[in-house]
């Protein structure tokens, strides 16, 4: 977990104070401080948006990722799997981490898979440039679409290893059904899903239905 000092919030903010942009991850976020019944307020802010307050972001998180959370005890938390970690310590009751020691692992072992092996793949996938030295068109073409296949392998093997029993945080969702869902929106992976892992396609879509999860979703995806 990525902590730091952070200034103070603005006086008259909510305890917890959320930077980020619509359809983006700060979803995941939004969707976990809703499921944990904790207030928040948004601060429009990515570092792709120039009308989003990019520098309060540059000066809580250097990397400029959204979701970044601050907290009531002043601290800032970057990483979504991070973020829904801290919550579901923080708020053991809203079941954000299950009901037992079996389960809270599995889920942390899925969330951390999910970070380190998906979230990172659609980093390289949204901005090749990043990952070569080579200004050739065709070259950096090449690193994205390497990294759409290495991400839909992933997903492919997240999916067996957790076919959803009756969901993925075990037998109730919690905080990995929450990543997973917002995470495989993006570079192509819901199409492969469709063709490769029906059934599991099919599992997201019950777990976007969810009702904490459809109105956070759909103030993002309208």
């Amino acid at each position: 977990m990525s902590t730091t000092t952070a200034p103070p919030a603005p006086a008259d903010s909510t305890p917890y104070v959320l930077y980020g942009t619509k359809g983006s991850g700060s979803a995941i976020a939004e969707i976990g401080l809703t499921w944990c019944g904790q207030p928040y307020r948004v601060v429009h802010a990515s570092s792709w948006e120039d009308d989003s307050d990019r520098e309060a972001l540059r000066q809580l998180n250097p990397l400029m990722q959204i979701p970044t959370l601050h907290t009531p005890q002043g601290e800032v938390l970057t990483e979504s799997a991070a973020i829904l970690m801290h919550l579901g310590l923080r708020f053991p009751a809203a079941g954000l981490l299950g009901r037992s020691e079996a389960q809270r692992d599995q889920i942390l072992r899925g969330l951390v898979f999910i970070a380190a092996n998906c979230y990172s793949q659609v980093t390289i996938s949204d901005y090749p440039e990043r990952f070569t030295t080579s200004e050739q068109q065709a070259e950096r073409e090449a690193v994205r679409q390497g990294a759409r296949h290495r991400l839909h392998l992933h997903w492919e093997m997240f999916a067996d290893q957790f076919p959803g029993r009756p969901w993925l945080s075990g037998e109730a969702p919690g905080a990995l059904d929450v990543m997973a869902v917002i995470v495989s929106k993006w570079s192509g992976t819901r199409p492969h899903l469709e063709q490769h892992r029906p059934e599991f396609l099919a599992l997201l879509k019950r777990i976007e239905a969810l009702p904490l999860v459809a109105g956070v979703h759909a103030r993002h995806w309208p």
